[in-house]
């Protein structure tokens, strides 16, 4: 089955047809859940709810746009909704006050790419979303105020956090070293 009649059996309930496309799409969507989420196991609860959504509301998809990007804004809104269920604190700063927290894209080149996800999974969770959001989804901070409920300067003031703590993380000795020991084979 191609995708649109596979999109057509779902929106008639077929289990085979819903297993199907789960199959295909489980992958993308897990990893896209890691981005926004604390641990697999919280990925895995999001992914079971966005299958579960999409499911459910399947026939709201009328063909306008891809499927998948139906399916990426739906895994990212529950994320979002998740996140807004728990309770949260803003913390702004005062835009006067931010230094450069710009990361050499070289240096990130060596370190392995679970590491990197690992440290943004281990981000507060409103930074976490704010640059998930920003740096790897292409919101702006305008779009991130209206989904988090927050201020433009909120948004802002969390990203240049999330980029504070993410530089810190990354240049620890600790996390070098076991970039060395992965590098060297130990």
């Amino acid at each position: 089955m191609n995708l649109e009649q596979l999109i057509k059996a779902c929106k008639k309930q077929n289990l085979k047809a819903q297993s199907q496309l789960y199959q295909i799409h489980k992958d993308d969507l897990f990893s896209l859940c890691l981005k926004y989420c604390r641990n697999k196991e919280e990925a895995q609860d999001n992914l079971q709810d966005v299958f579960l959504y999409i499911f459910s509301n399947i026939k709201s998809y009328k063909g306008n746009g891809s499927f998948e990007g139906w399916m990426k804004r739906i895994t990212i809104n529950k994320a979002i909704d998740k996140y807004k269920k728990d309770k949260h604190v803003n913390i702004e700063i005062n835009n006067d006050i931010l230094i450069d927290t710009s990361i050499d894209s070289k240096a990130l080149e060596s370190i392995p790419l679970n590491d990197i996800l690992k440290h943004i999974q281990e981000l507060p969770t409103q930074y976490r979303l704010v640059f998930n959001l920003f740096e790897l989804d292409n919101y702006t901070h305008k779009d991130i105020s209206k989904l988090l409920n927050i201020s433009a300067n909120t948004s802002k003031s969390n990203l240049h956090r999330a980029k504070s703590i993410l530089k810190t993380k990354m240049q620890k000795p600790s996390f070098t070293s076991s970039k060395n020991r992965t590098a060297n084979g130990n």
